[in-house]
């Protein structure tokens, strides 16, 4: 029996005893260092039909050619021959019809030809295994089991964040009658986190630093998106948790977030990284009190969200991060944790997350990834009336919004190489950042409307500290440290975005005493 896969033609005959040799001990070697390896080829059983013995090849020879023996000294096209020769032995395909005949390649180039066709054969077989999407159209319904009101789309909140905004104001009258406290509502402060990357640092820093200037208020709502949904929850819980937000901006490298994968792994992979490490540093923070501490909060009234994106629905995803504390569902501590991972899962670079979610009976997993590929940072969608709501309800309150952009806002000047990839780098920086600056402005005509005194921090473009790499230590420290010092001396917070005129709205009126003020923690 002959057999062809692209422009090879083997026998086995014509092959010199060295390059079989050199090749059996090759084979060896991967095989004594990959057991799950053998016993996938042990699956295989003779008598199949053709087309099983070649899609079992070509997901072993995924995996082997993966492997490091790209540096031998042998050519390819001899470990190929001997590699095959060794699945059909394994499978116990008749040694009598194992006849090849090889036909080496005319030059270099060939090799590197046939290489590159076998890898992209080869994974083609190689999709991950995942639950089905949940179908077109049912997305709204999807809930995750013993968790009601865990997470809705963004684009269709407006009955959930309703909901969500009547039961929290009821709890916190509730709350502040067993305190004791008559009279009208006290004004409440929301606080909304951007991404932003290890720029995070300059968000730390300012928390921190309005700590220790005596001023921060506690937050009836905290947002968070990508590094902003790894500040957040820490942020929702005020000064307690101002040691875990210093540690974690000012000590961590790239080794304490991810790992580096092999440049293979594009092709077969989820992400051209693992978080491991990532996981493991939510672990060490993200424990059943905090979460104990997170669920106390909400059930005085106050509210968490972060945002993460379905790509299956590709829509933006926000989780109620006080409900899912409060559940009292054994599971609730690690959806807490998979839902900051994946809000911080940059497309492409970390693995998305997969959530297991029912409807109607009927089980799918979602994937999500970082909520940045939505918006920058949100406080909420547009569909979502504040003040109507509040009008109707007859609620008289202050309200005061502040937006902690983890990012410069005026583009820095590069020369960028007439190259691909140095192109598509610079070209995606200025989709983000023109993004983040399209979301600051909705987010401010949305306050006007609803009647907010809007407030915003962003990185200045007078800092001109050099960043090495990611989550450069340095660099961290040093914009942690001016966050720090503009809010211990009393940060400087800006009225509108930049590029837009204040409005006149009533809701910035405030003077300078009543922007300080403080809501008792």
């Amino acid at each position: 029996m002959e057999w062809n896969l692209l422009f090879f033609s083997c026998t086995e005959s014509h092959l010199d005893q060295d390059a079989t040799c050199s090749g059996e001990m090759t084979f060896s070697a991967i095989q004594n260092s990959s057991t799950s390896v053998r016993a996938a080829l042990k699956v295989i059983k003779p008598g199949y039909q053709a087309i099983e013995y070649s899609l079992r090849f070509m997901r072993f020879f995924r995996n082997f050619f993966a492997r490091p023996f790209m540096a031998a000294r042998h050519s390819s096209f001899t470990l190929f021959r001997t590699f095959f020769m060794k699945v059909l032995e394994e499978t116990g395909f008749p040694k009598e019809k194992r006849k090849m005949k090889l036909r080496r390649p005319a030059s270099q180039a060939s090799f590197i030809v046939l290489d590159i066709m076998a890898l992209m054969l080869c994974v083609g077989c190689a999709t991950l295994p995942r639950v089905s999407a949940v179908p077109k159209g049912l997305g709204k319904e999807a809930v995750i089991s013993g968790i009601s009101g865990a997470r809705f789309y963004a684009d269709s909140a407006e009955t959930d964040l309703t909901r969500l905004g009547l039961e929290s104001l009821k709890r916190e009258k509730a709350f502040l009658a067993s305190s004791g406290k008559k009279g009208p509502l006290p004004p409440v402060s929301f606080l909304a986190i951007s991404g932003g990357g290890d720029d995070g640092a300059f968000g730390a820093g300012l928390l921190l630093g309005w700590t220790a200037a005596g001023t921060r208020p506690q937050f009836k709502v905290v947002t968070g998106i990508s590094t902003g949904a790894l500040i957040a929850p820490f942020a929702f819980l005020g000064a307690d948790y101002d040691y875990v937000l210093k540690q974690v901006y000012t000590n961590v490298t790239n080794k304490d977030i991810f790992r580096s994968r092999s440049l293979l792994s594009v092709f077969y992979k989820d992400a051209i990284a693992d978080t491991t490490p990532l996981q493991e540093l939510l672990s060490r923070y993200v424990d059943k009190k905090m979460l104990n501490a997170v669920a106390a909060e909400y059930k005085r009234g106050r509210i968490l969200l972060i945002g993460t994106t379905d790509l299956d629905s590709r829509k933006g995803v926000i989780w109620n991060m006080g409900q899912i504390a409060a559940s009292e569902s054994p599971k609730s501590l690690d959806l807490f944790k998979k839902v900051m991972l994946a809000s911080a899962a940059i497309p492409g670079v970390f693995p998305p997350v997969l959530f297991d979610v029912e409807v109607n009976g009927k089980f799918y997993q979602e994937m999500d990834v970082d909520g940045g590929a939505v918006a920058q940072v949100f406080i909420y969608p547009p569909s979502f009336r504040l003040k109507h709501l509040s009008e109707r309800k007859r609620v008289q309150r202050a309200r005061r919004l502040y937006v902690i952009r983890n990012a410069r806002l005026e583009p820095e000047w590069a020369e960028v190489e007439r190259r691909t990839l140095p192109i598509a780098r610079m070209a995606i920086s200025y989709l983000i950042q023109n993004q983040g600056t399209s979301d600051l402005r909705a987010i401010y005509h949305l306050s006007q409307r609803d009647g907010i005194a809007f407030n915003l921090a962003y990185i200045p473009k007078t800092f001109k500290e050099p960043r090495k790499g990611g989550f450069d230590k340095q660099y961290m420290q040093k914009l942690f440290d001016l966050g720090y010092t503009m809010a211990v001396n009393g940060y400087p917070w800006e009225k509108t975005p930049p590029g837009l005129s204040p409005s006149g709205n009533k809701s910035q009126e405030l003077t300078d005493v009543e922007d300080q003020e403080r809501i008792p923690q």
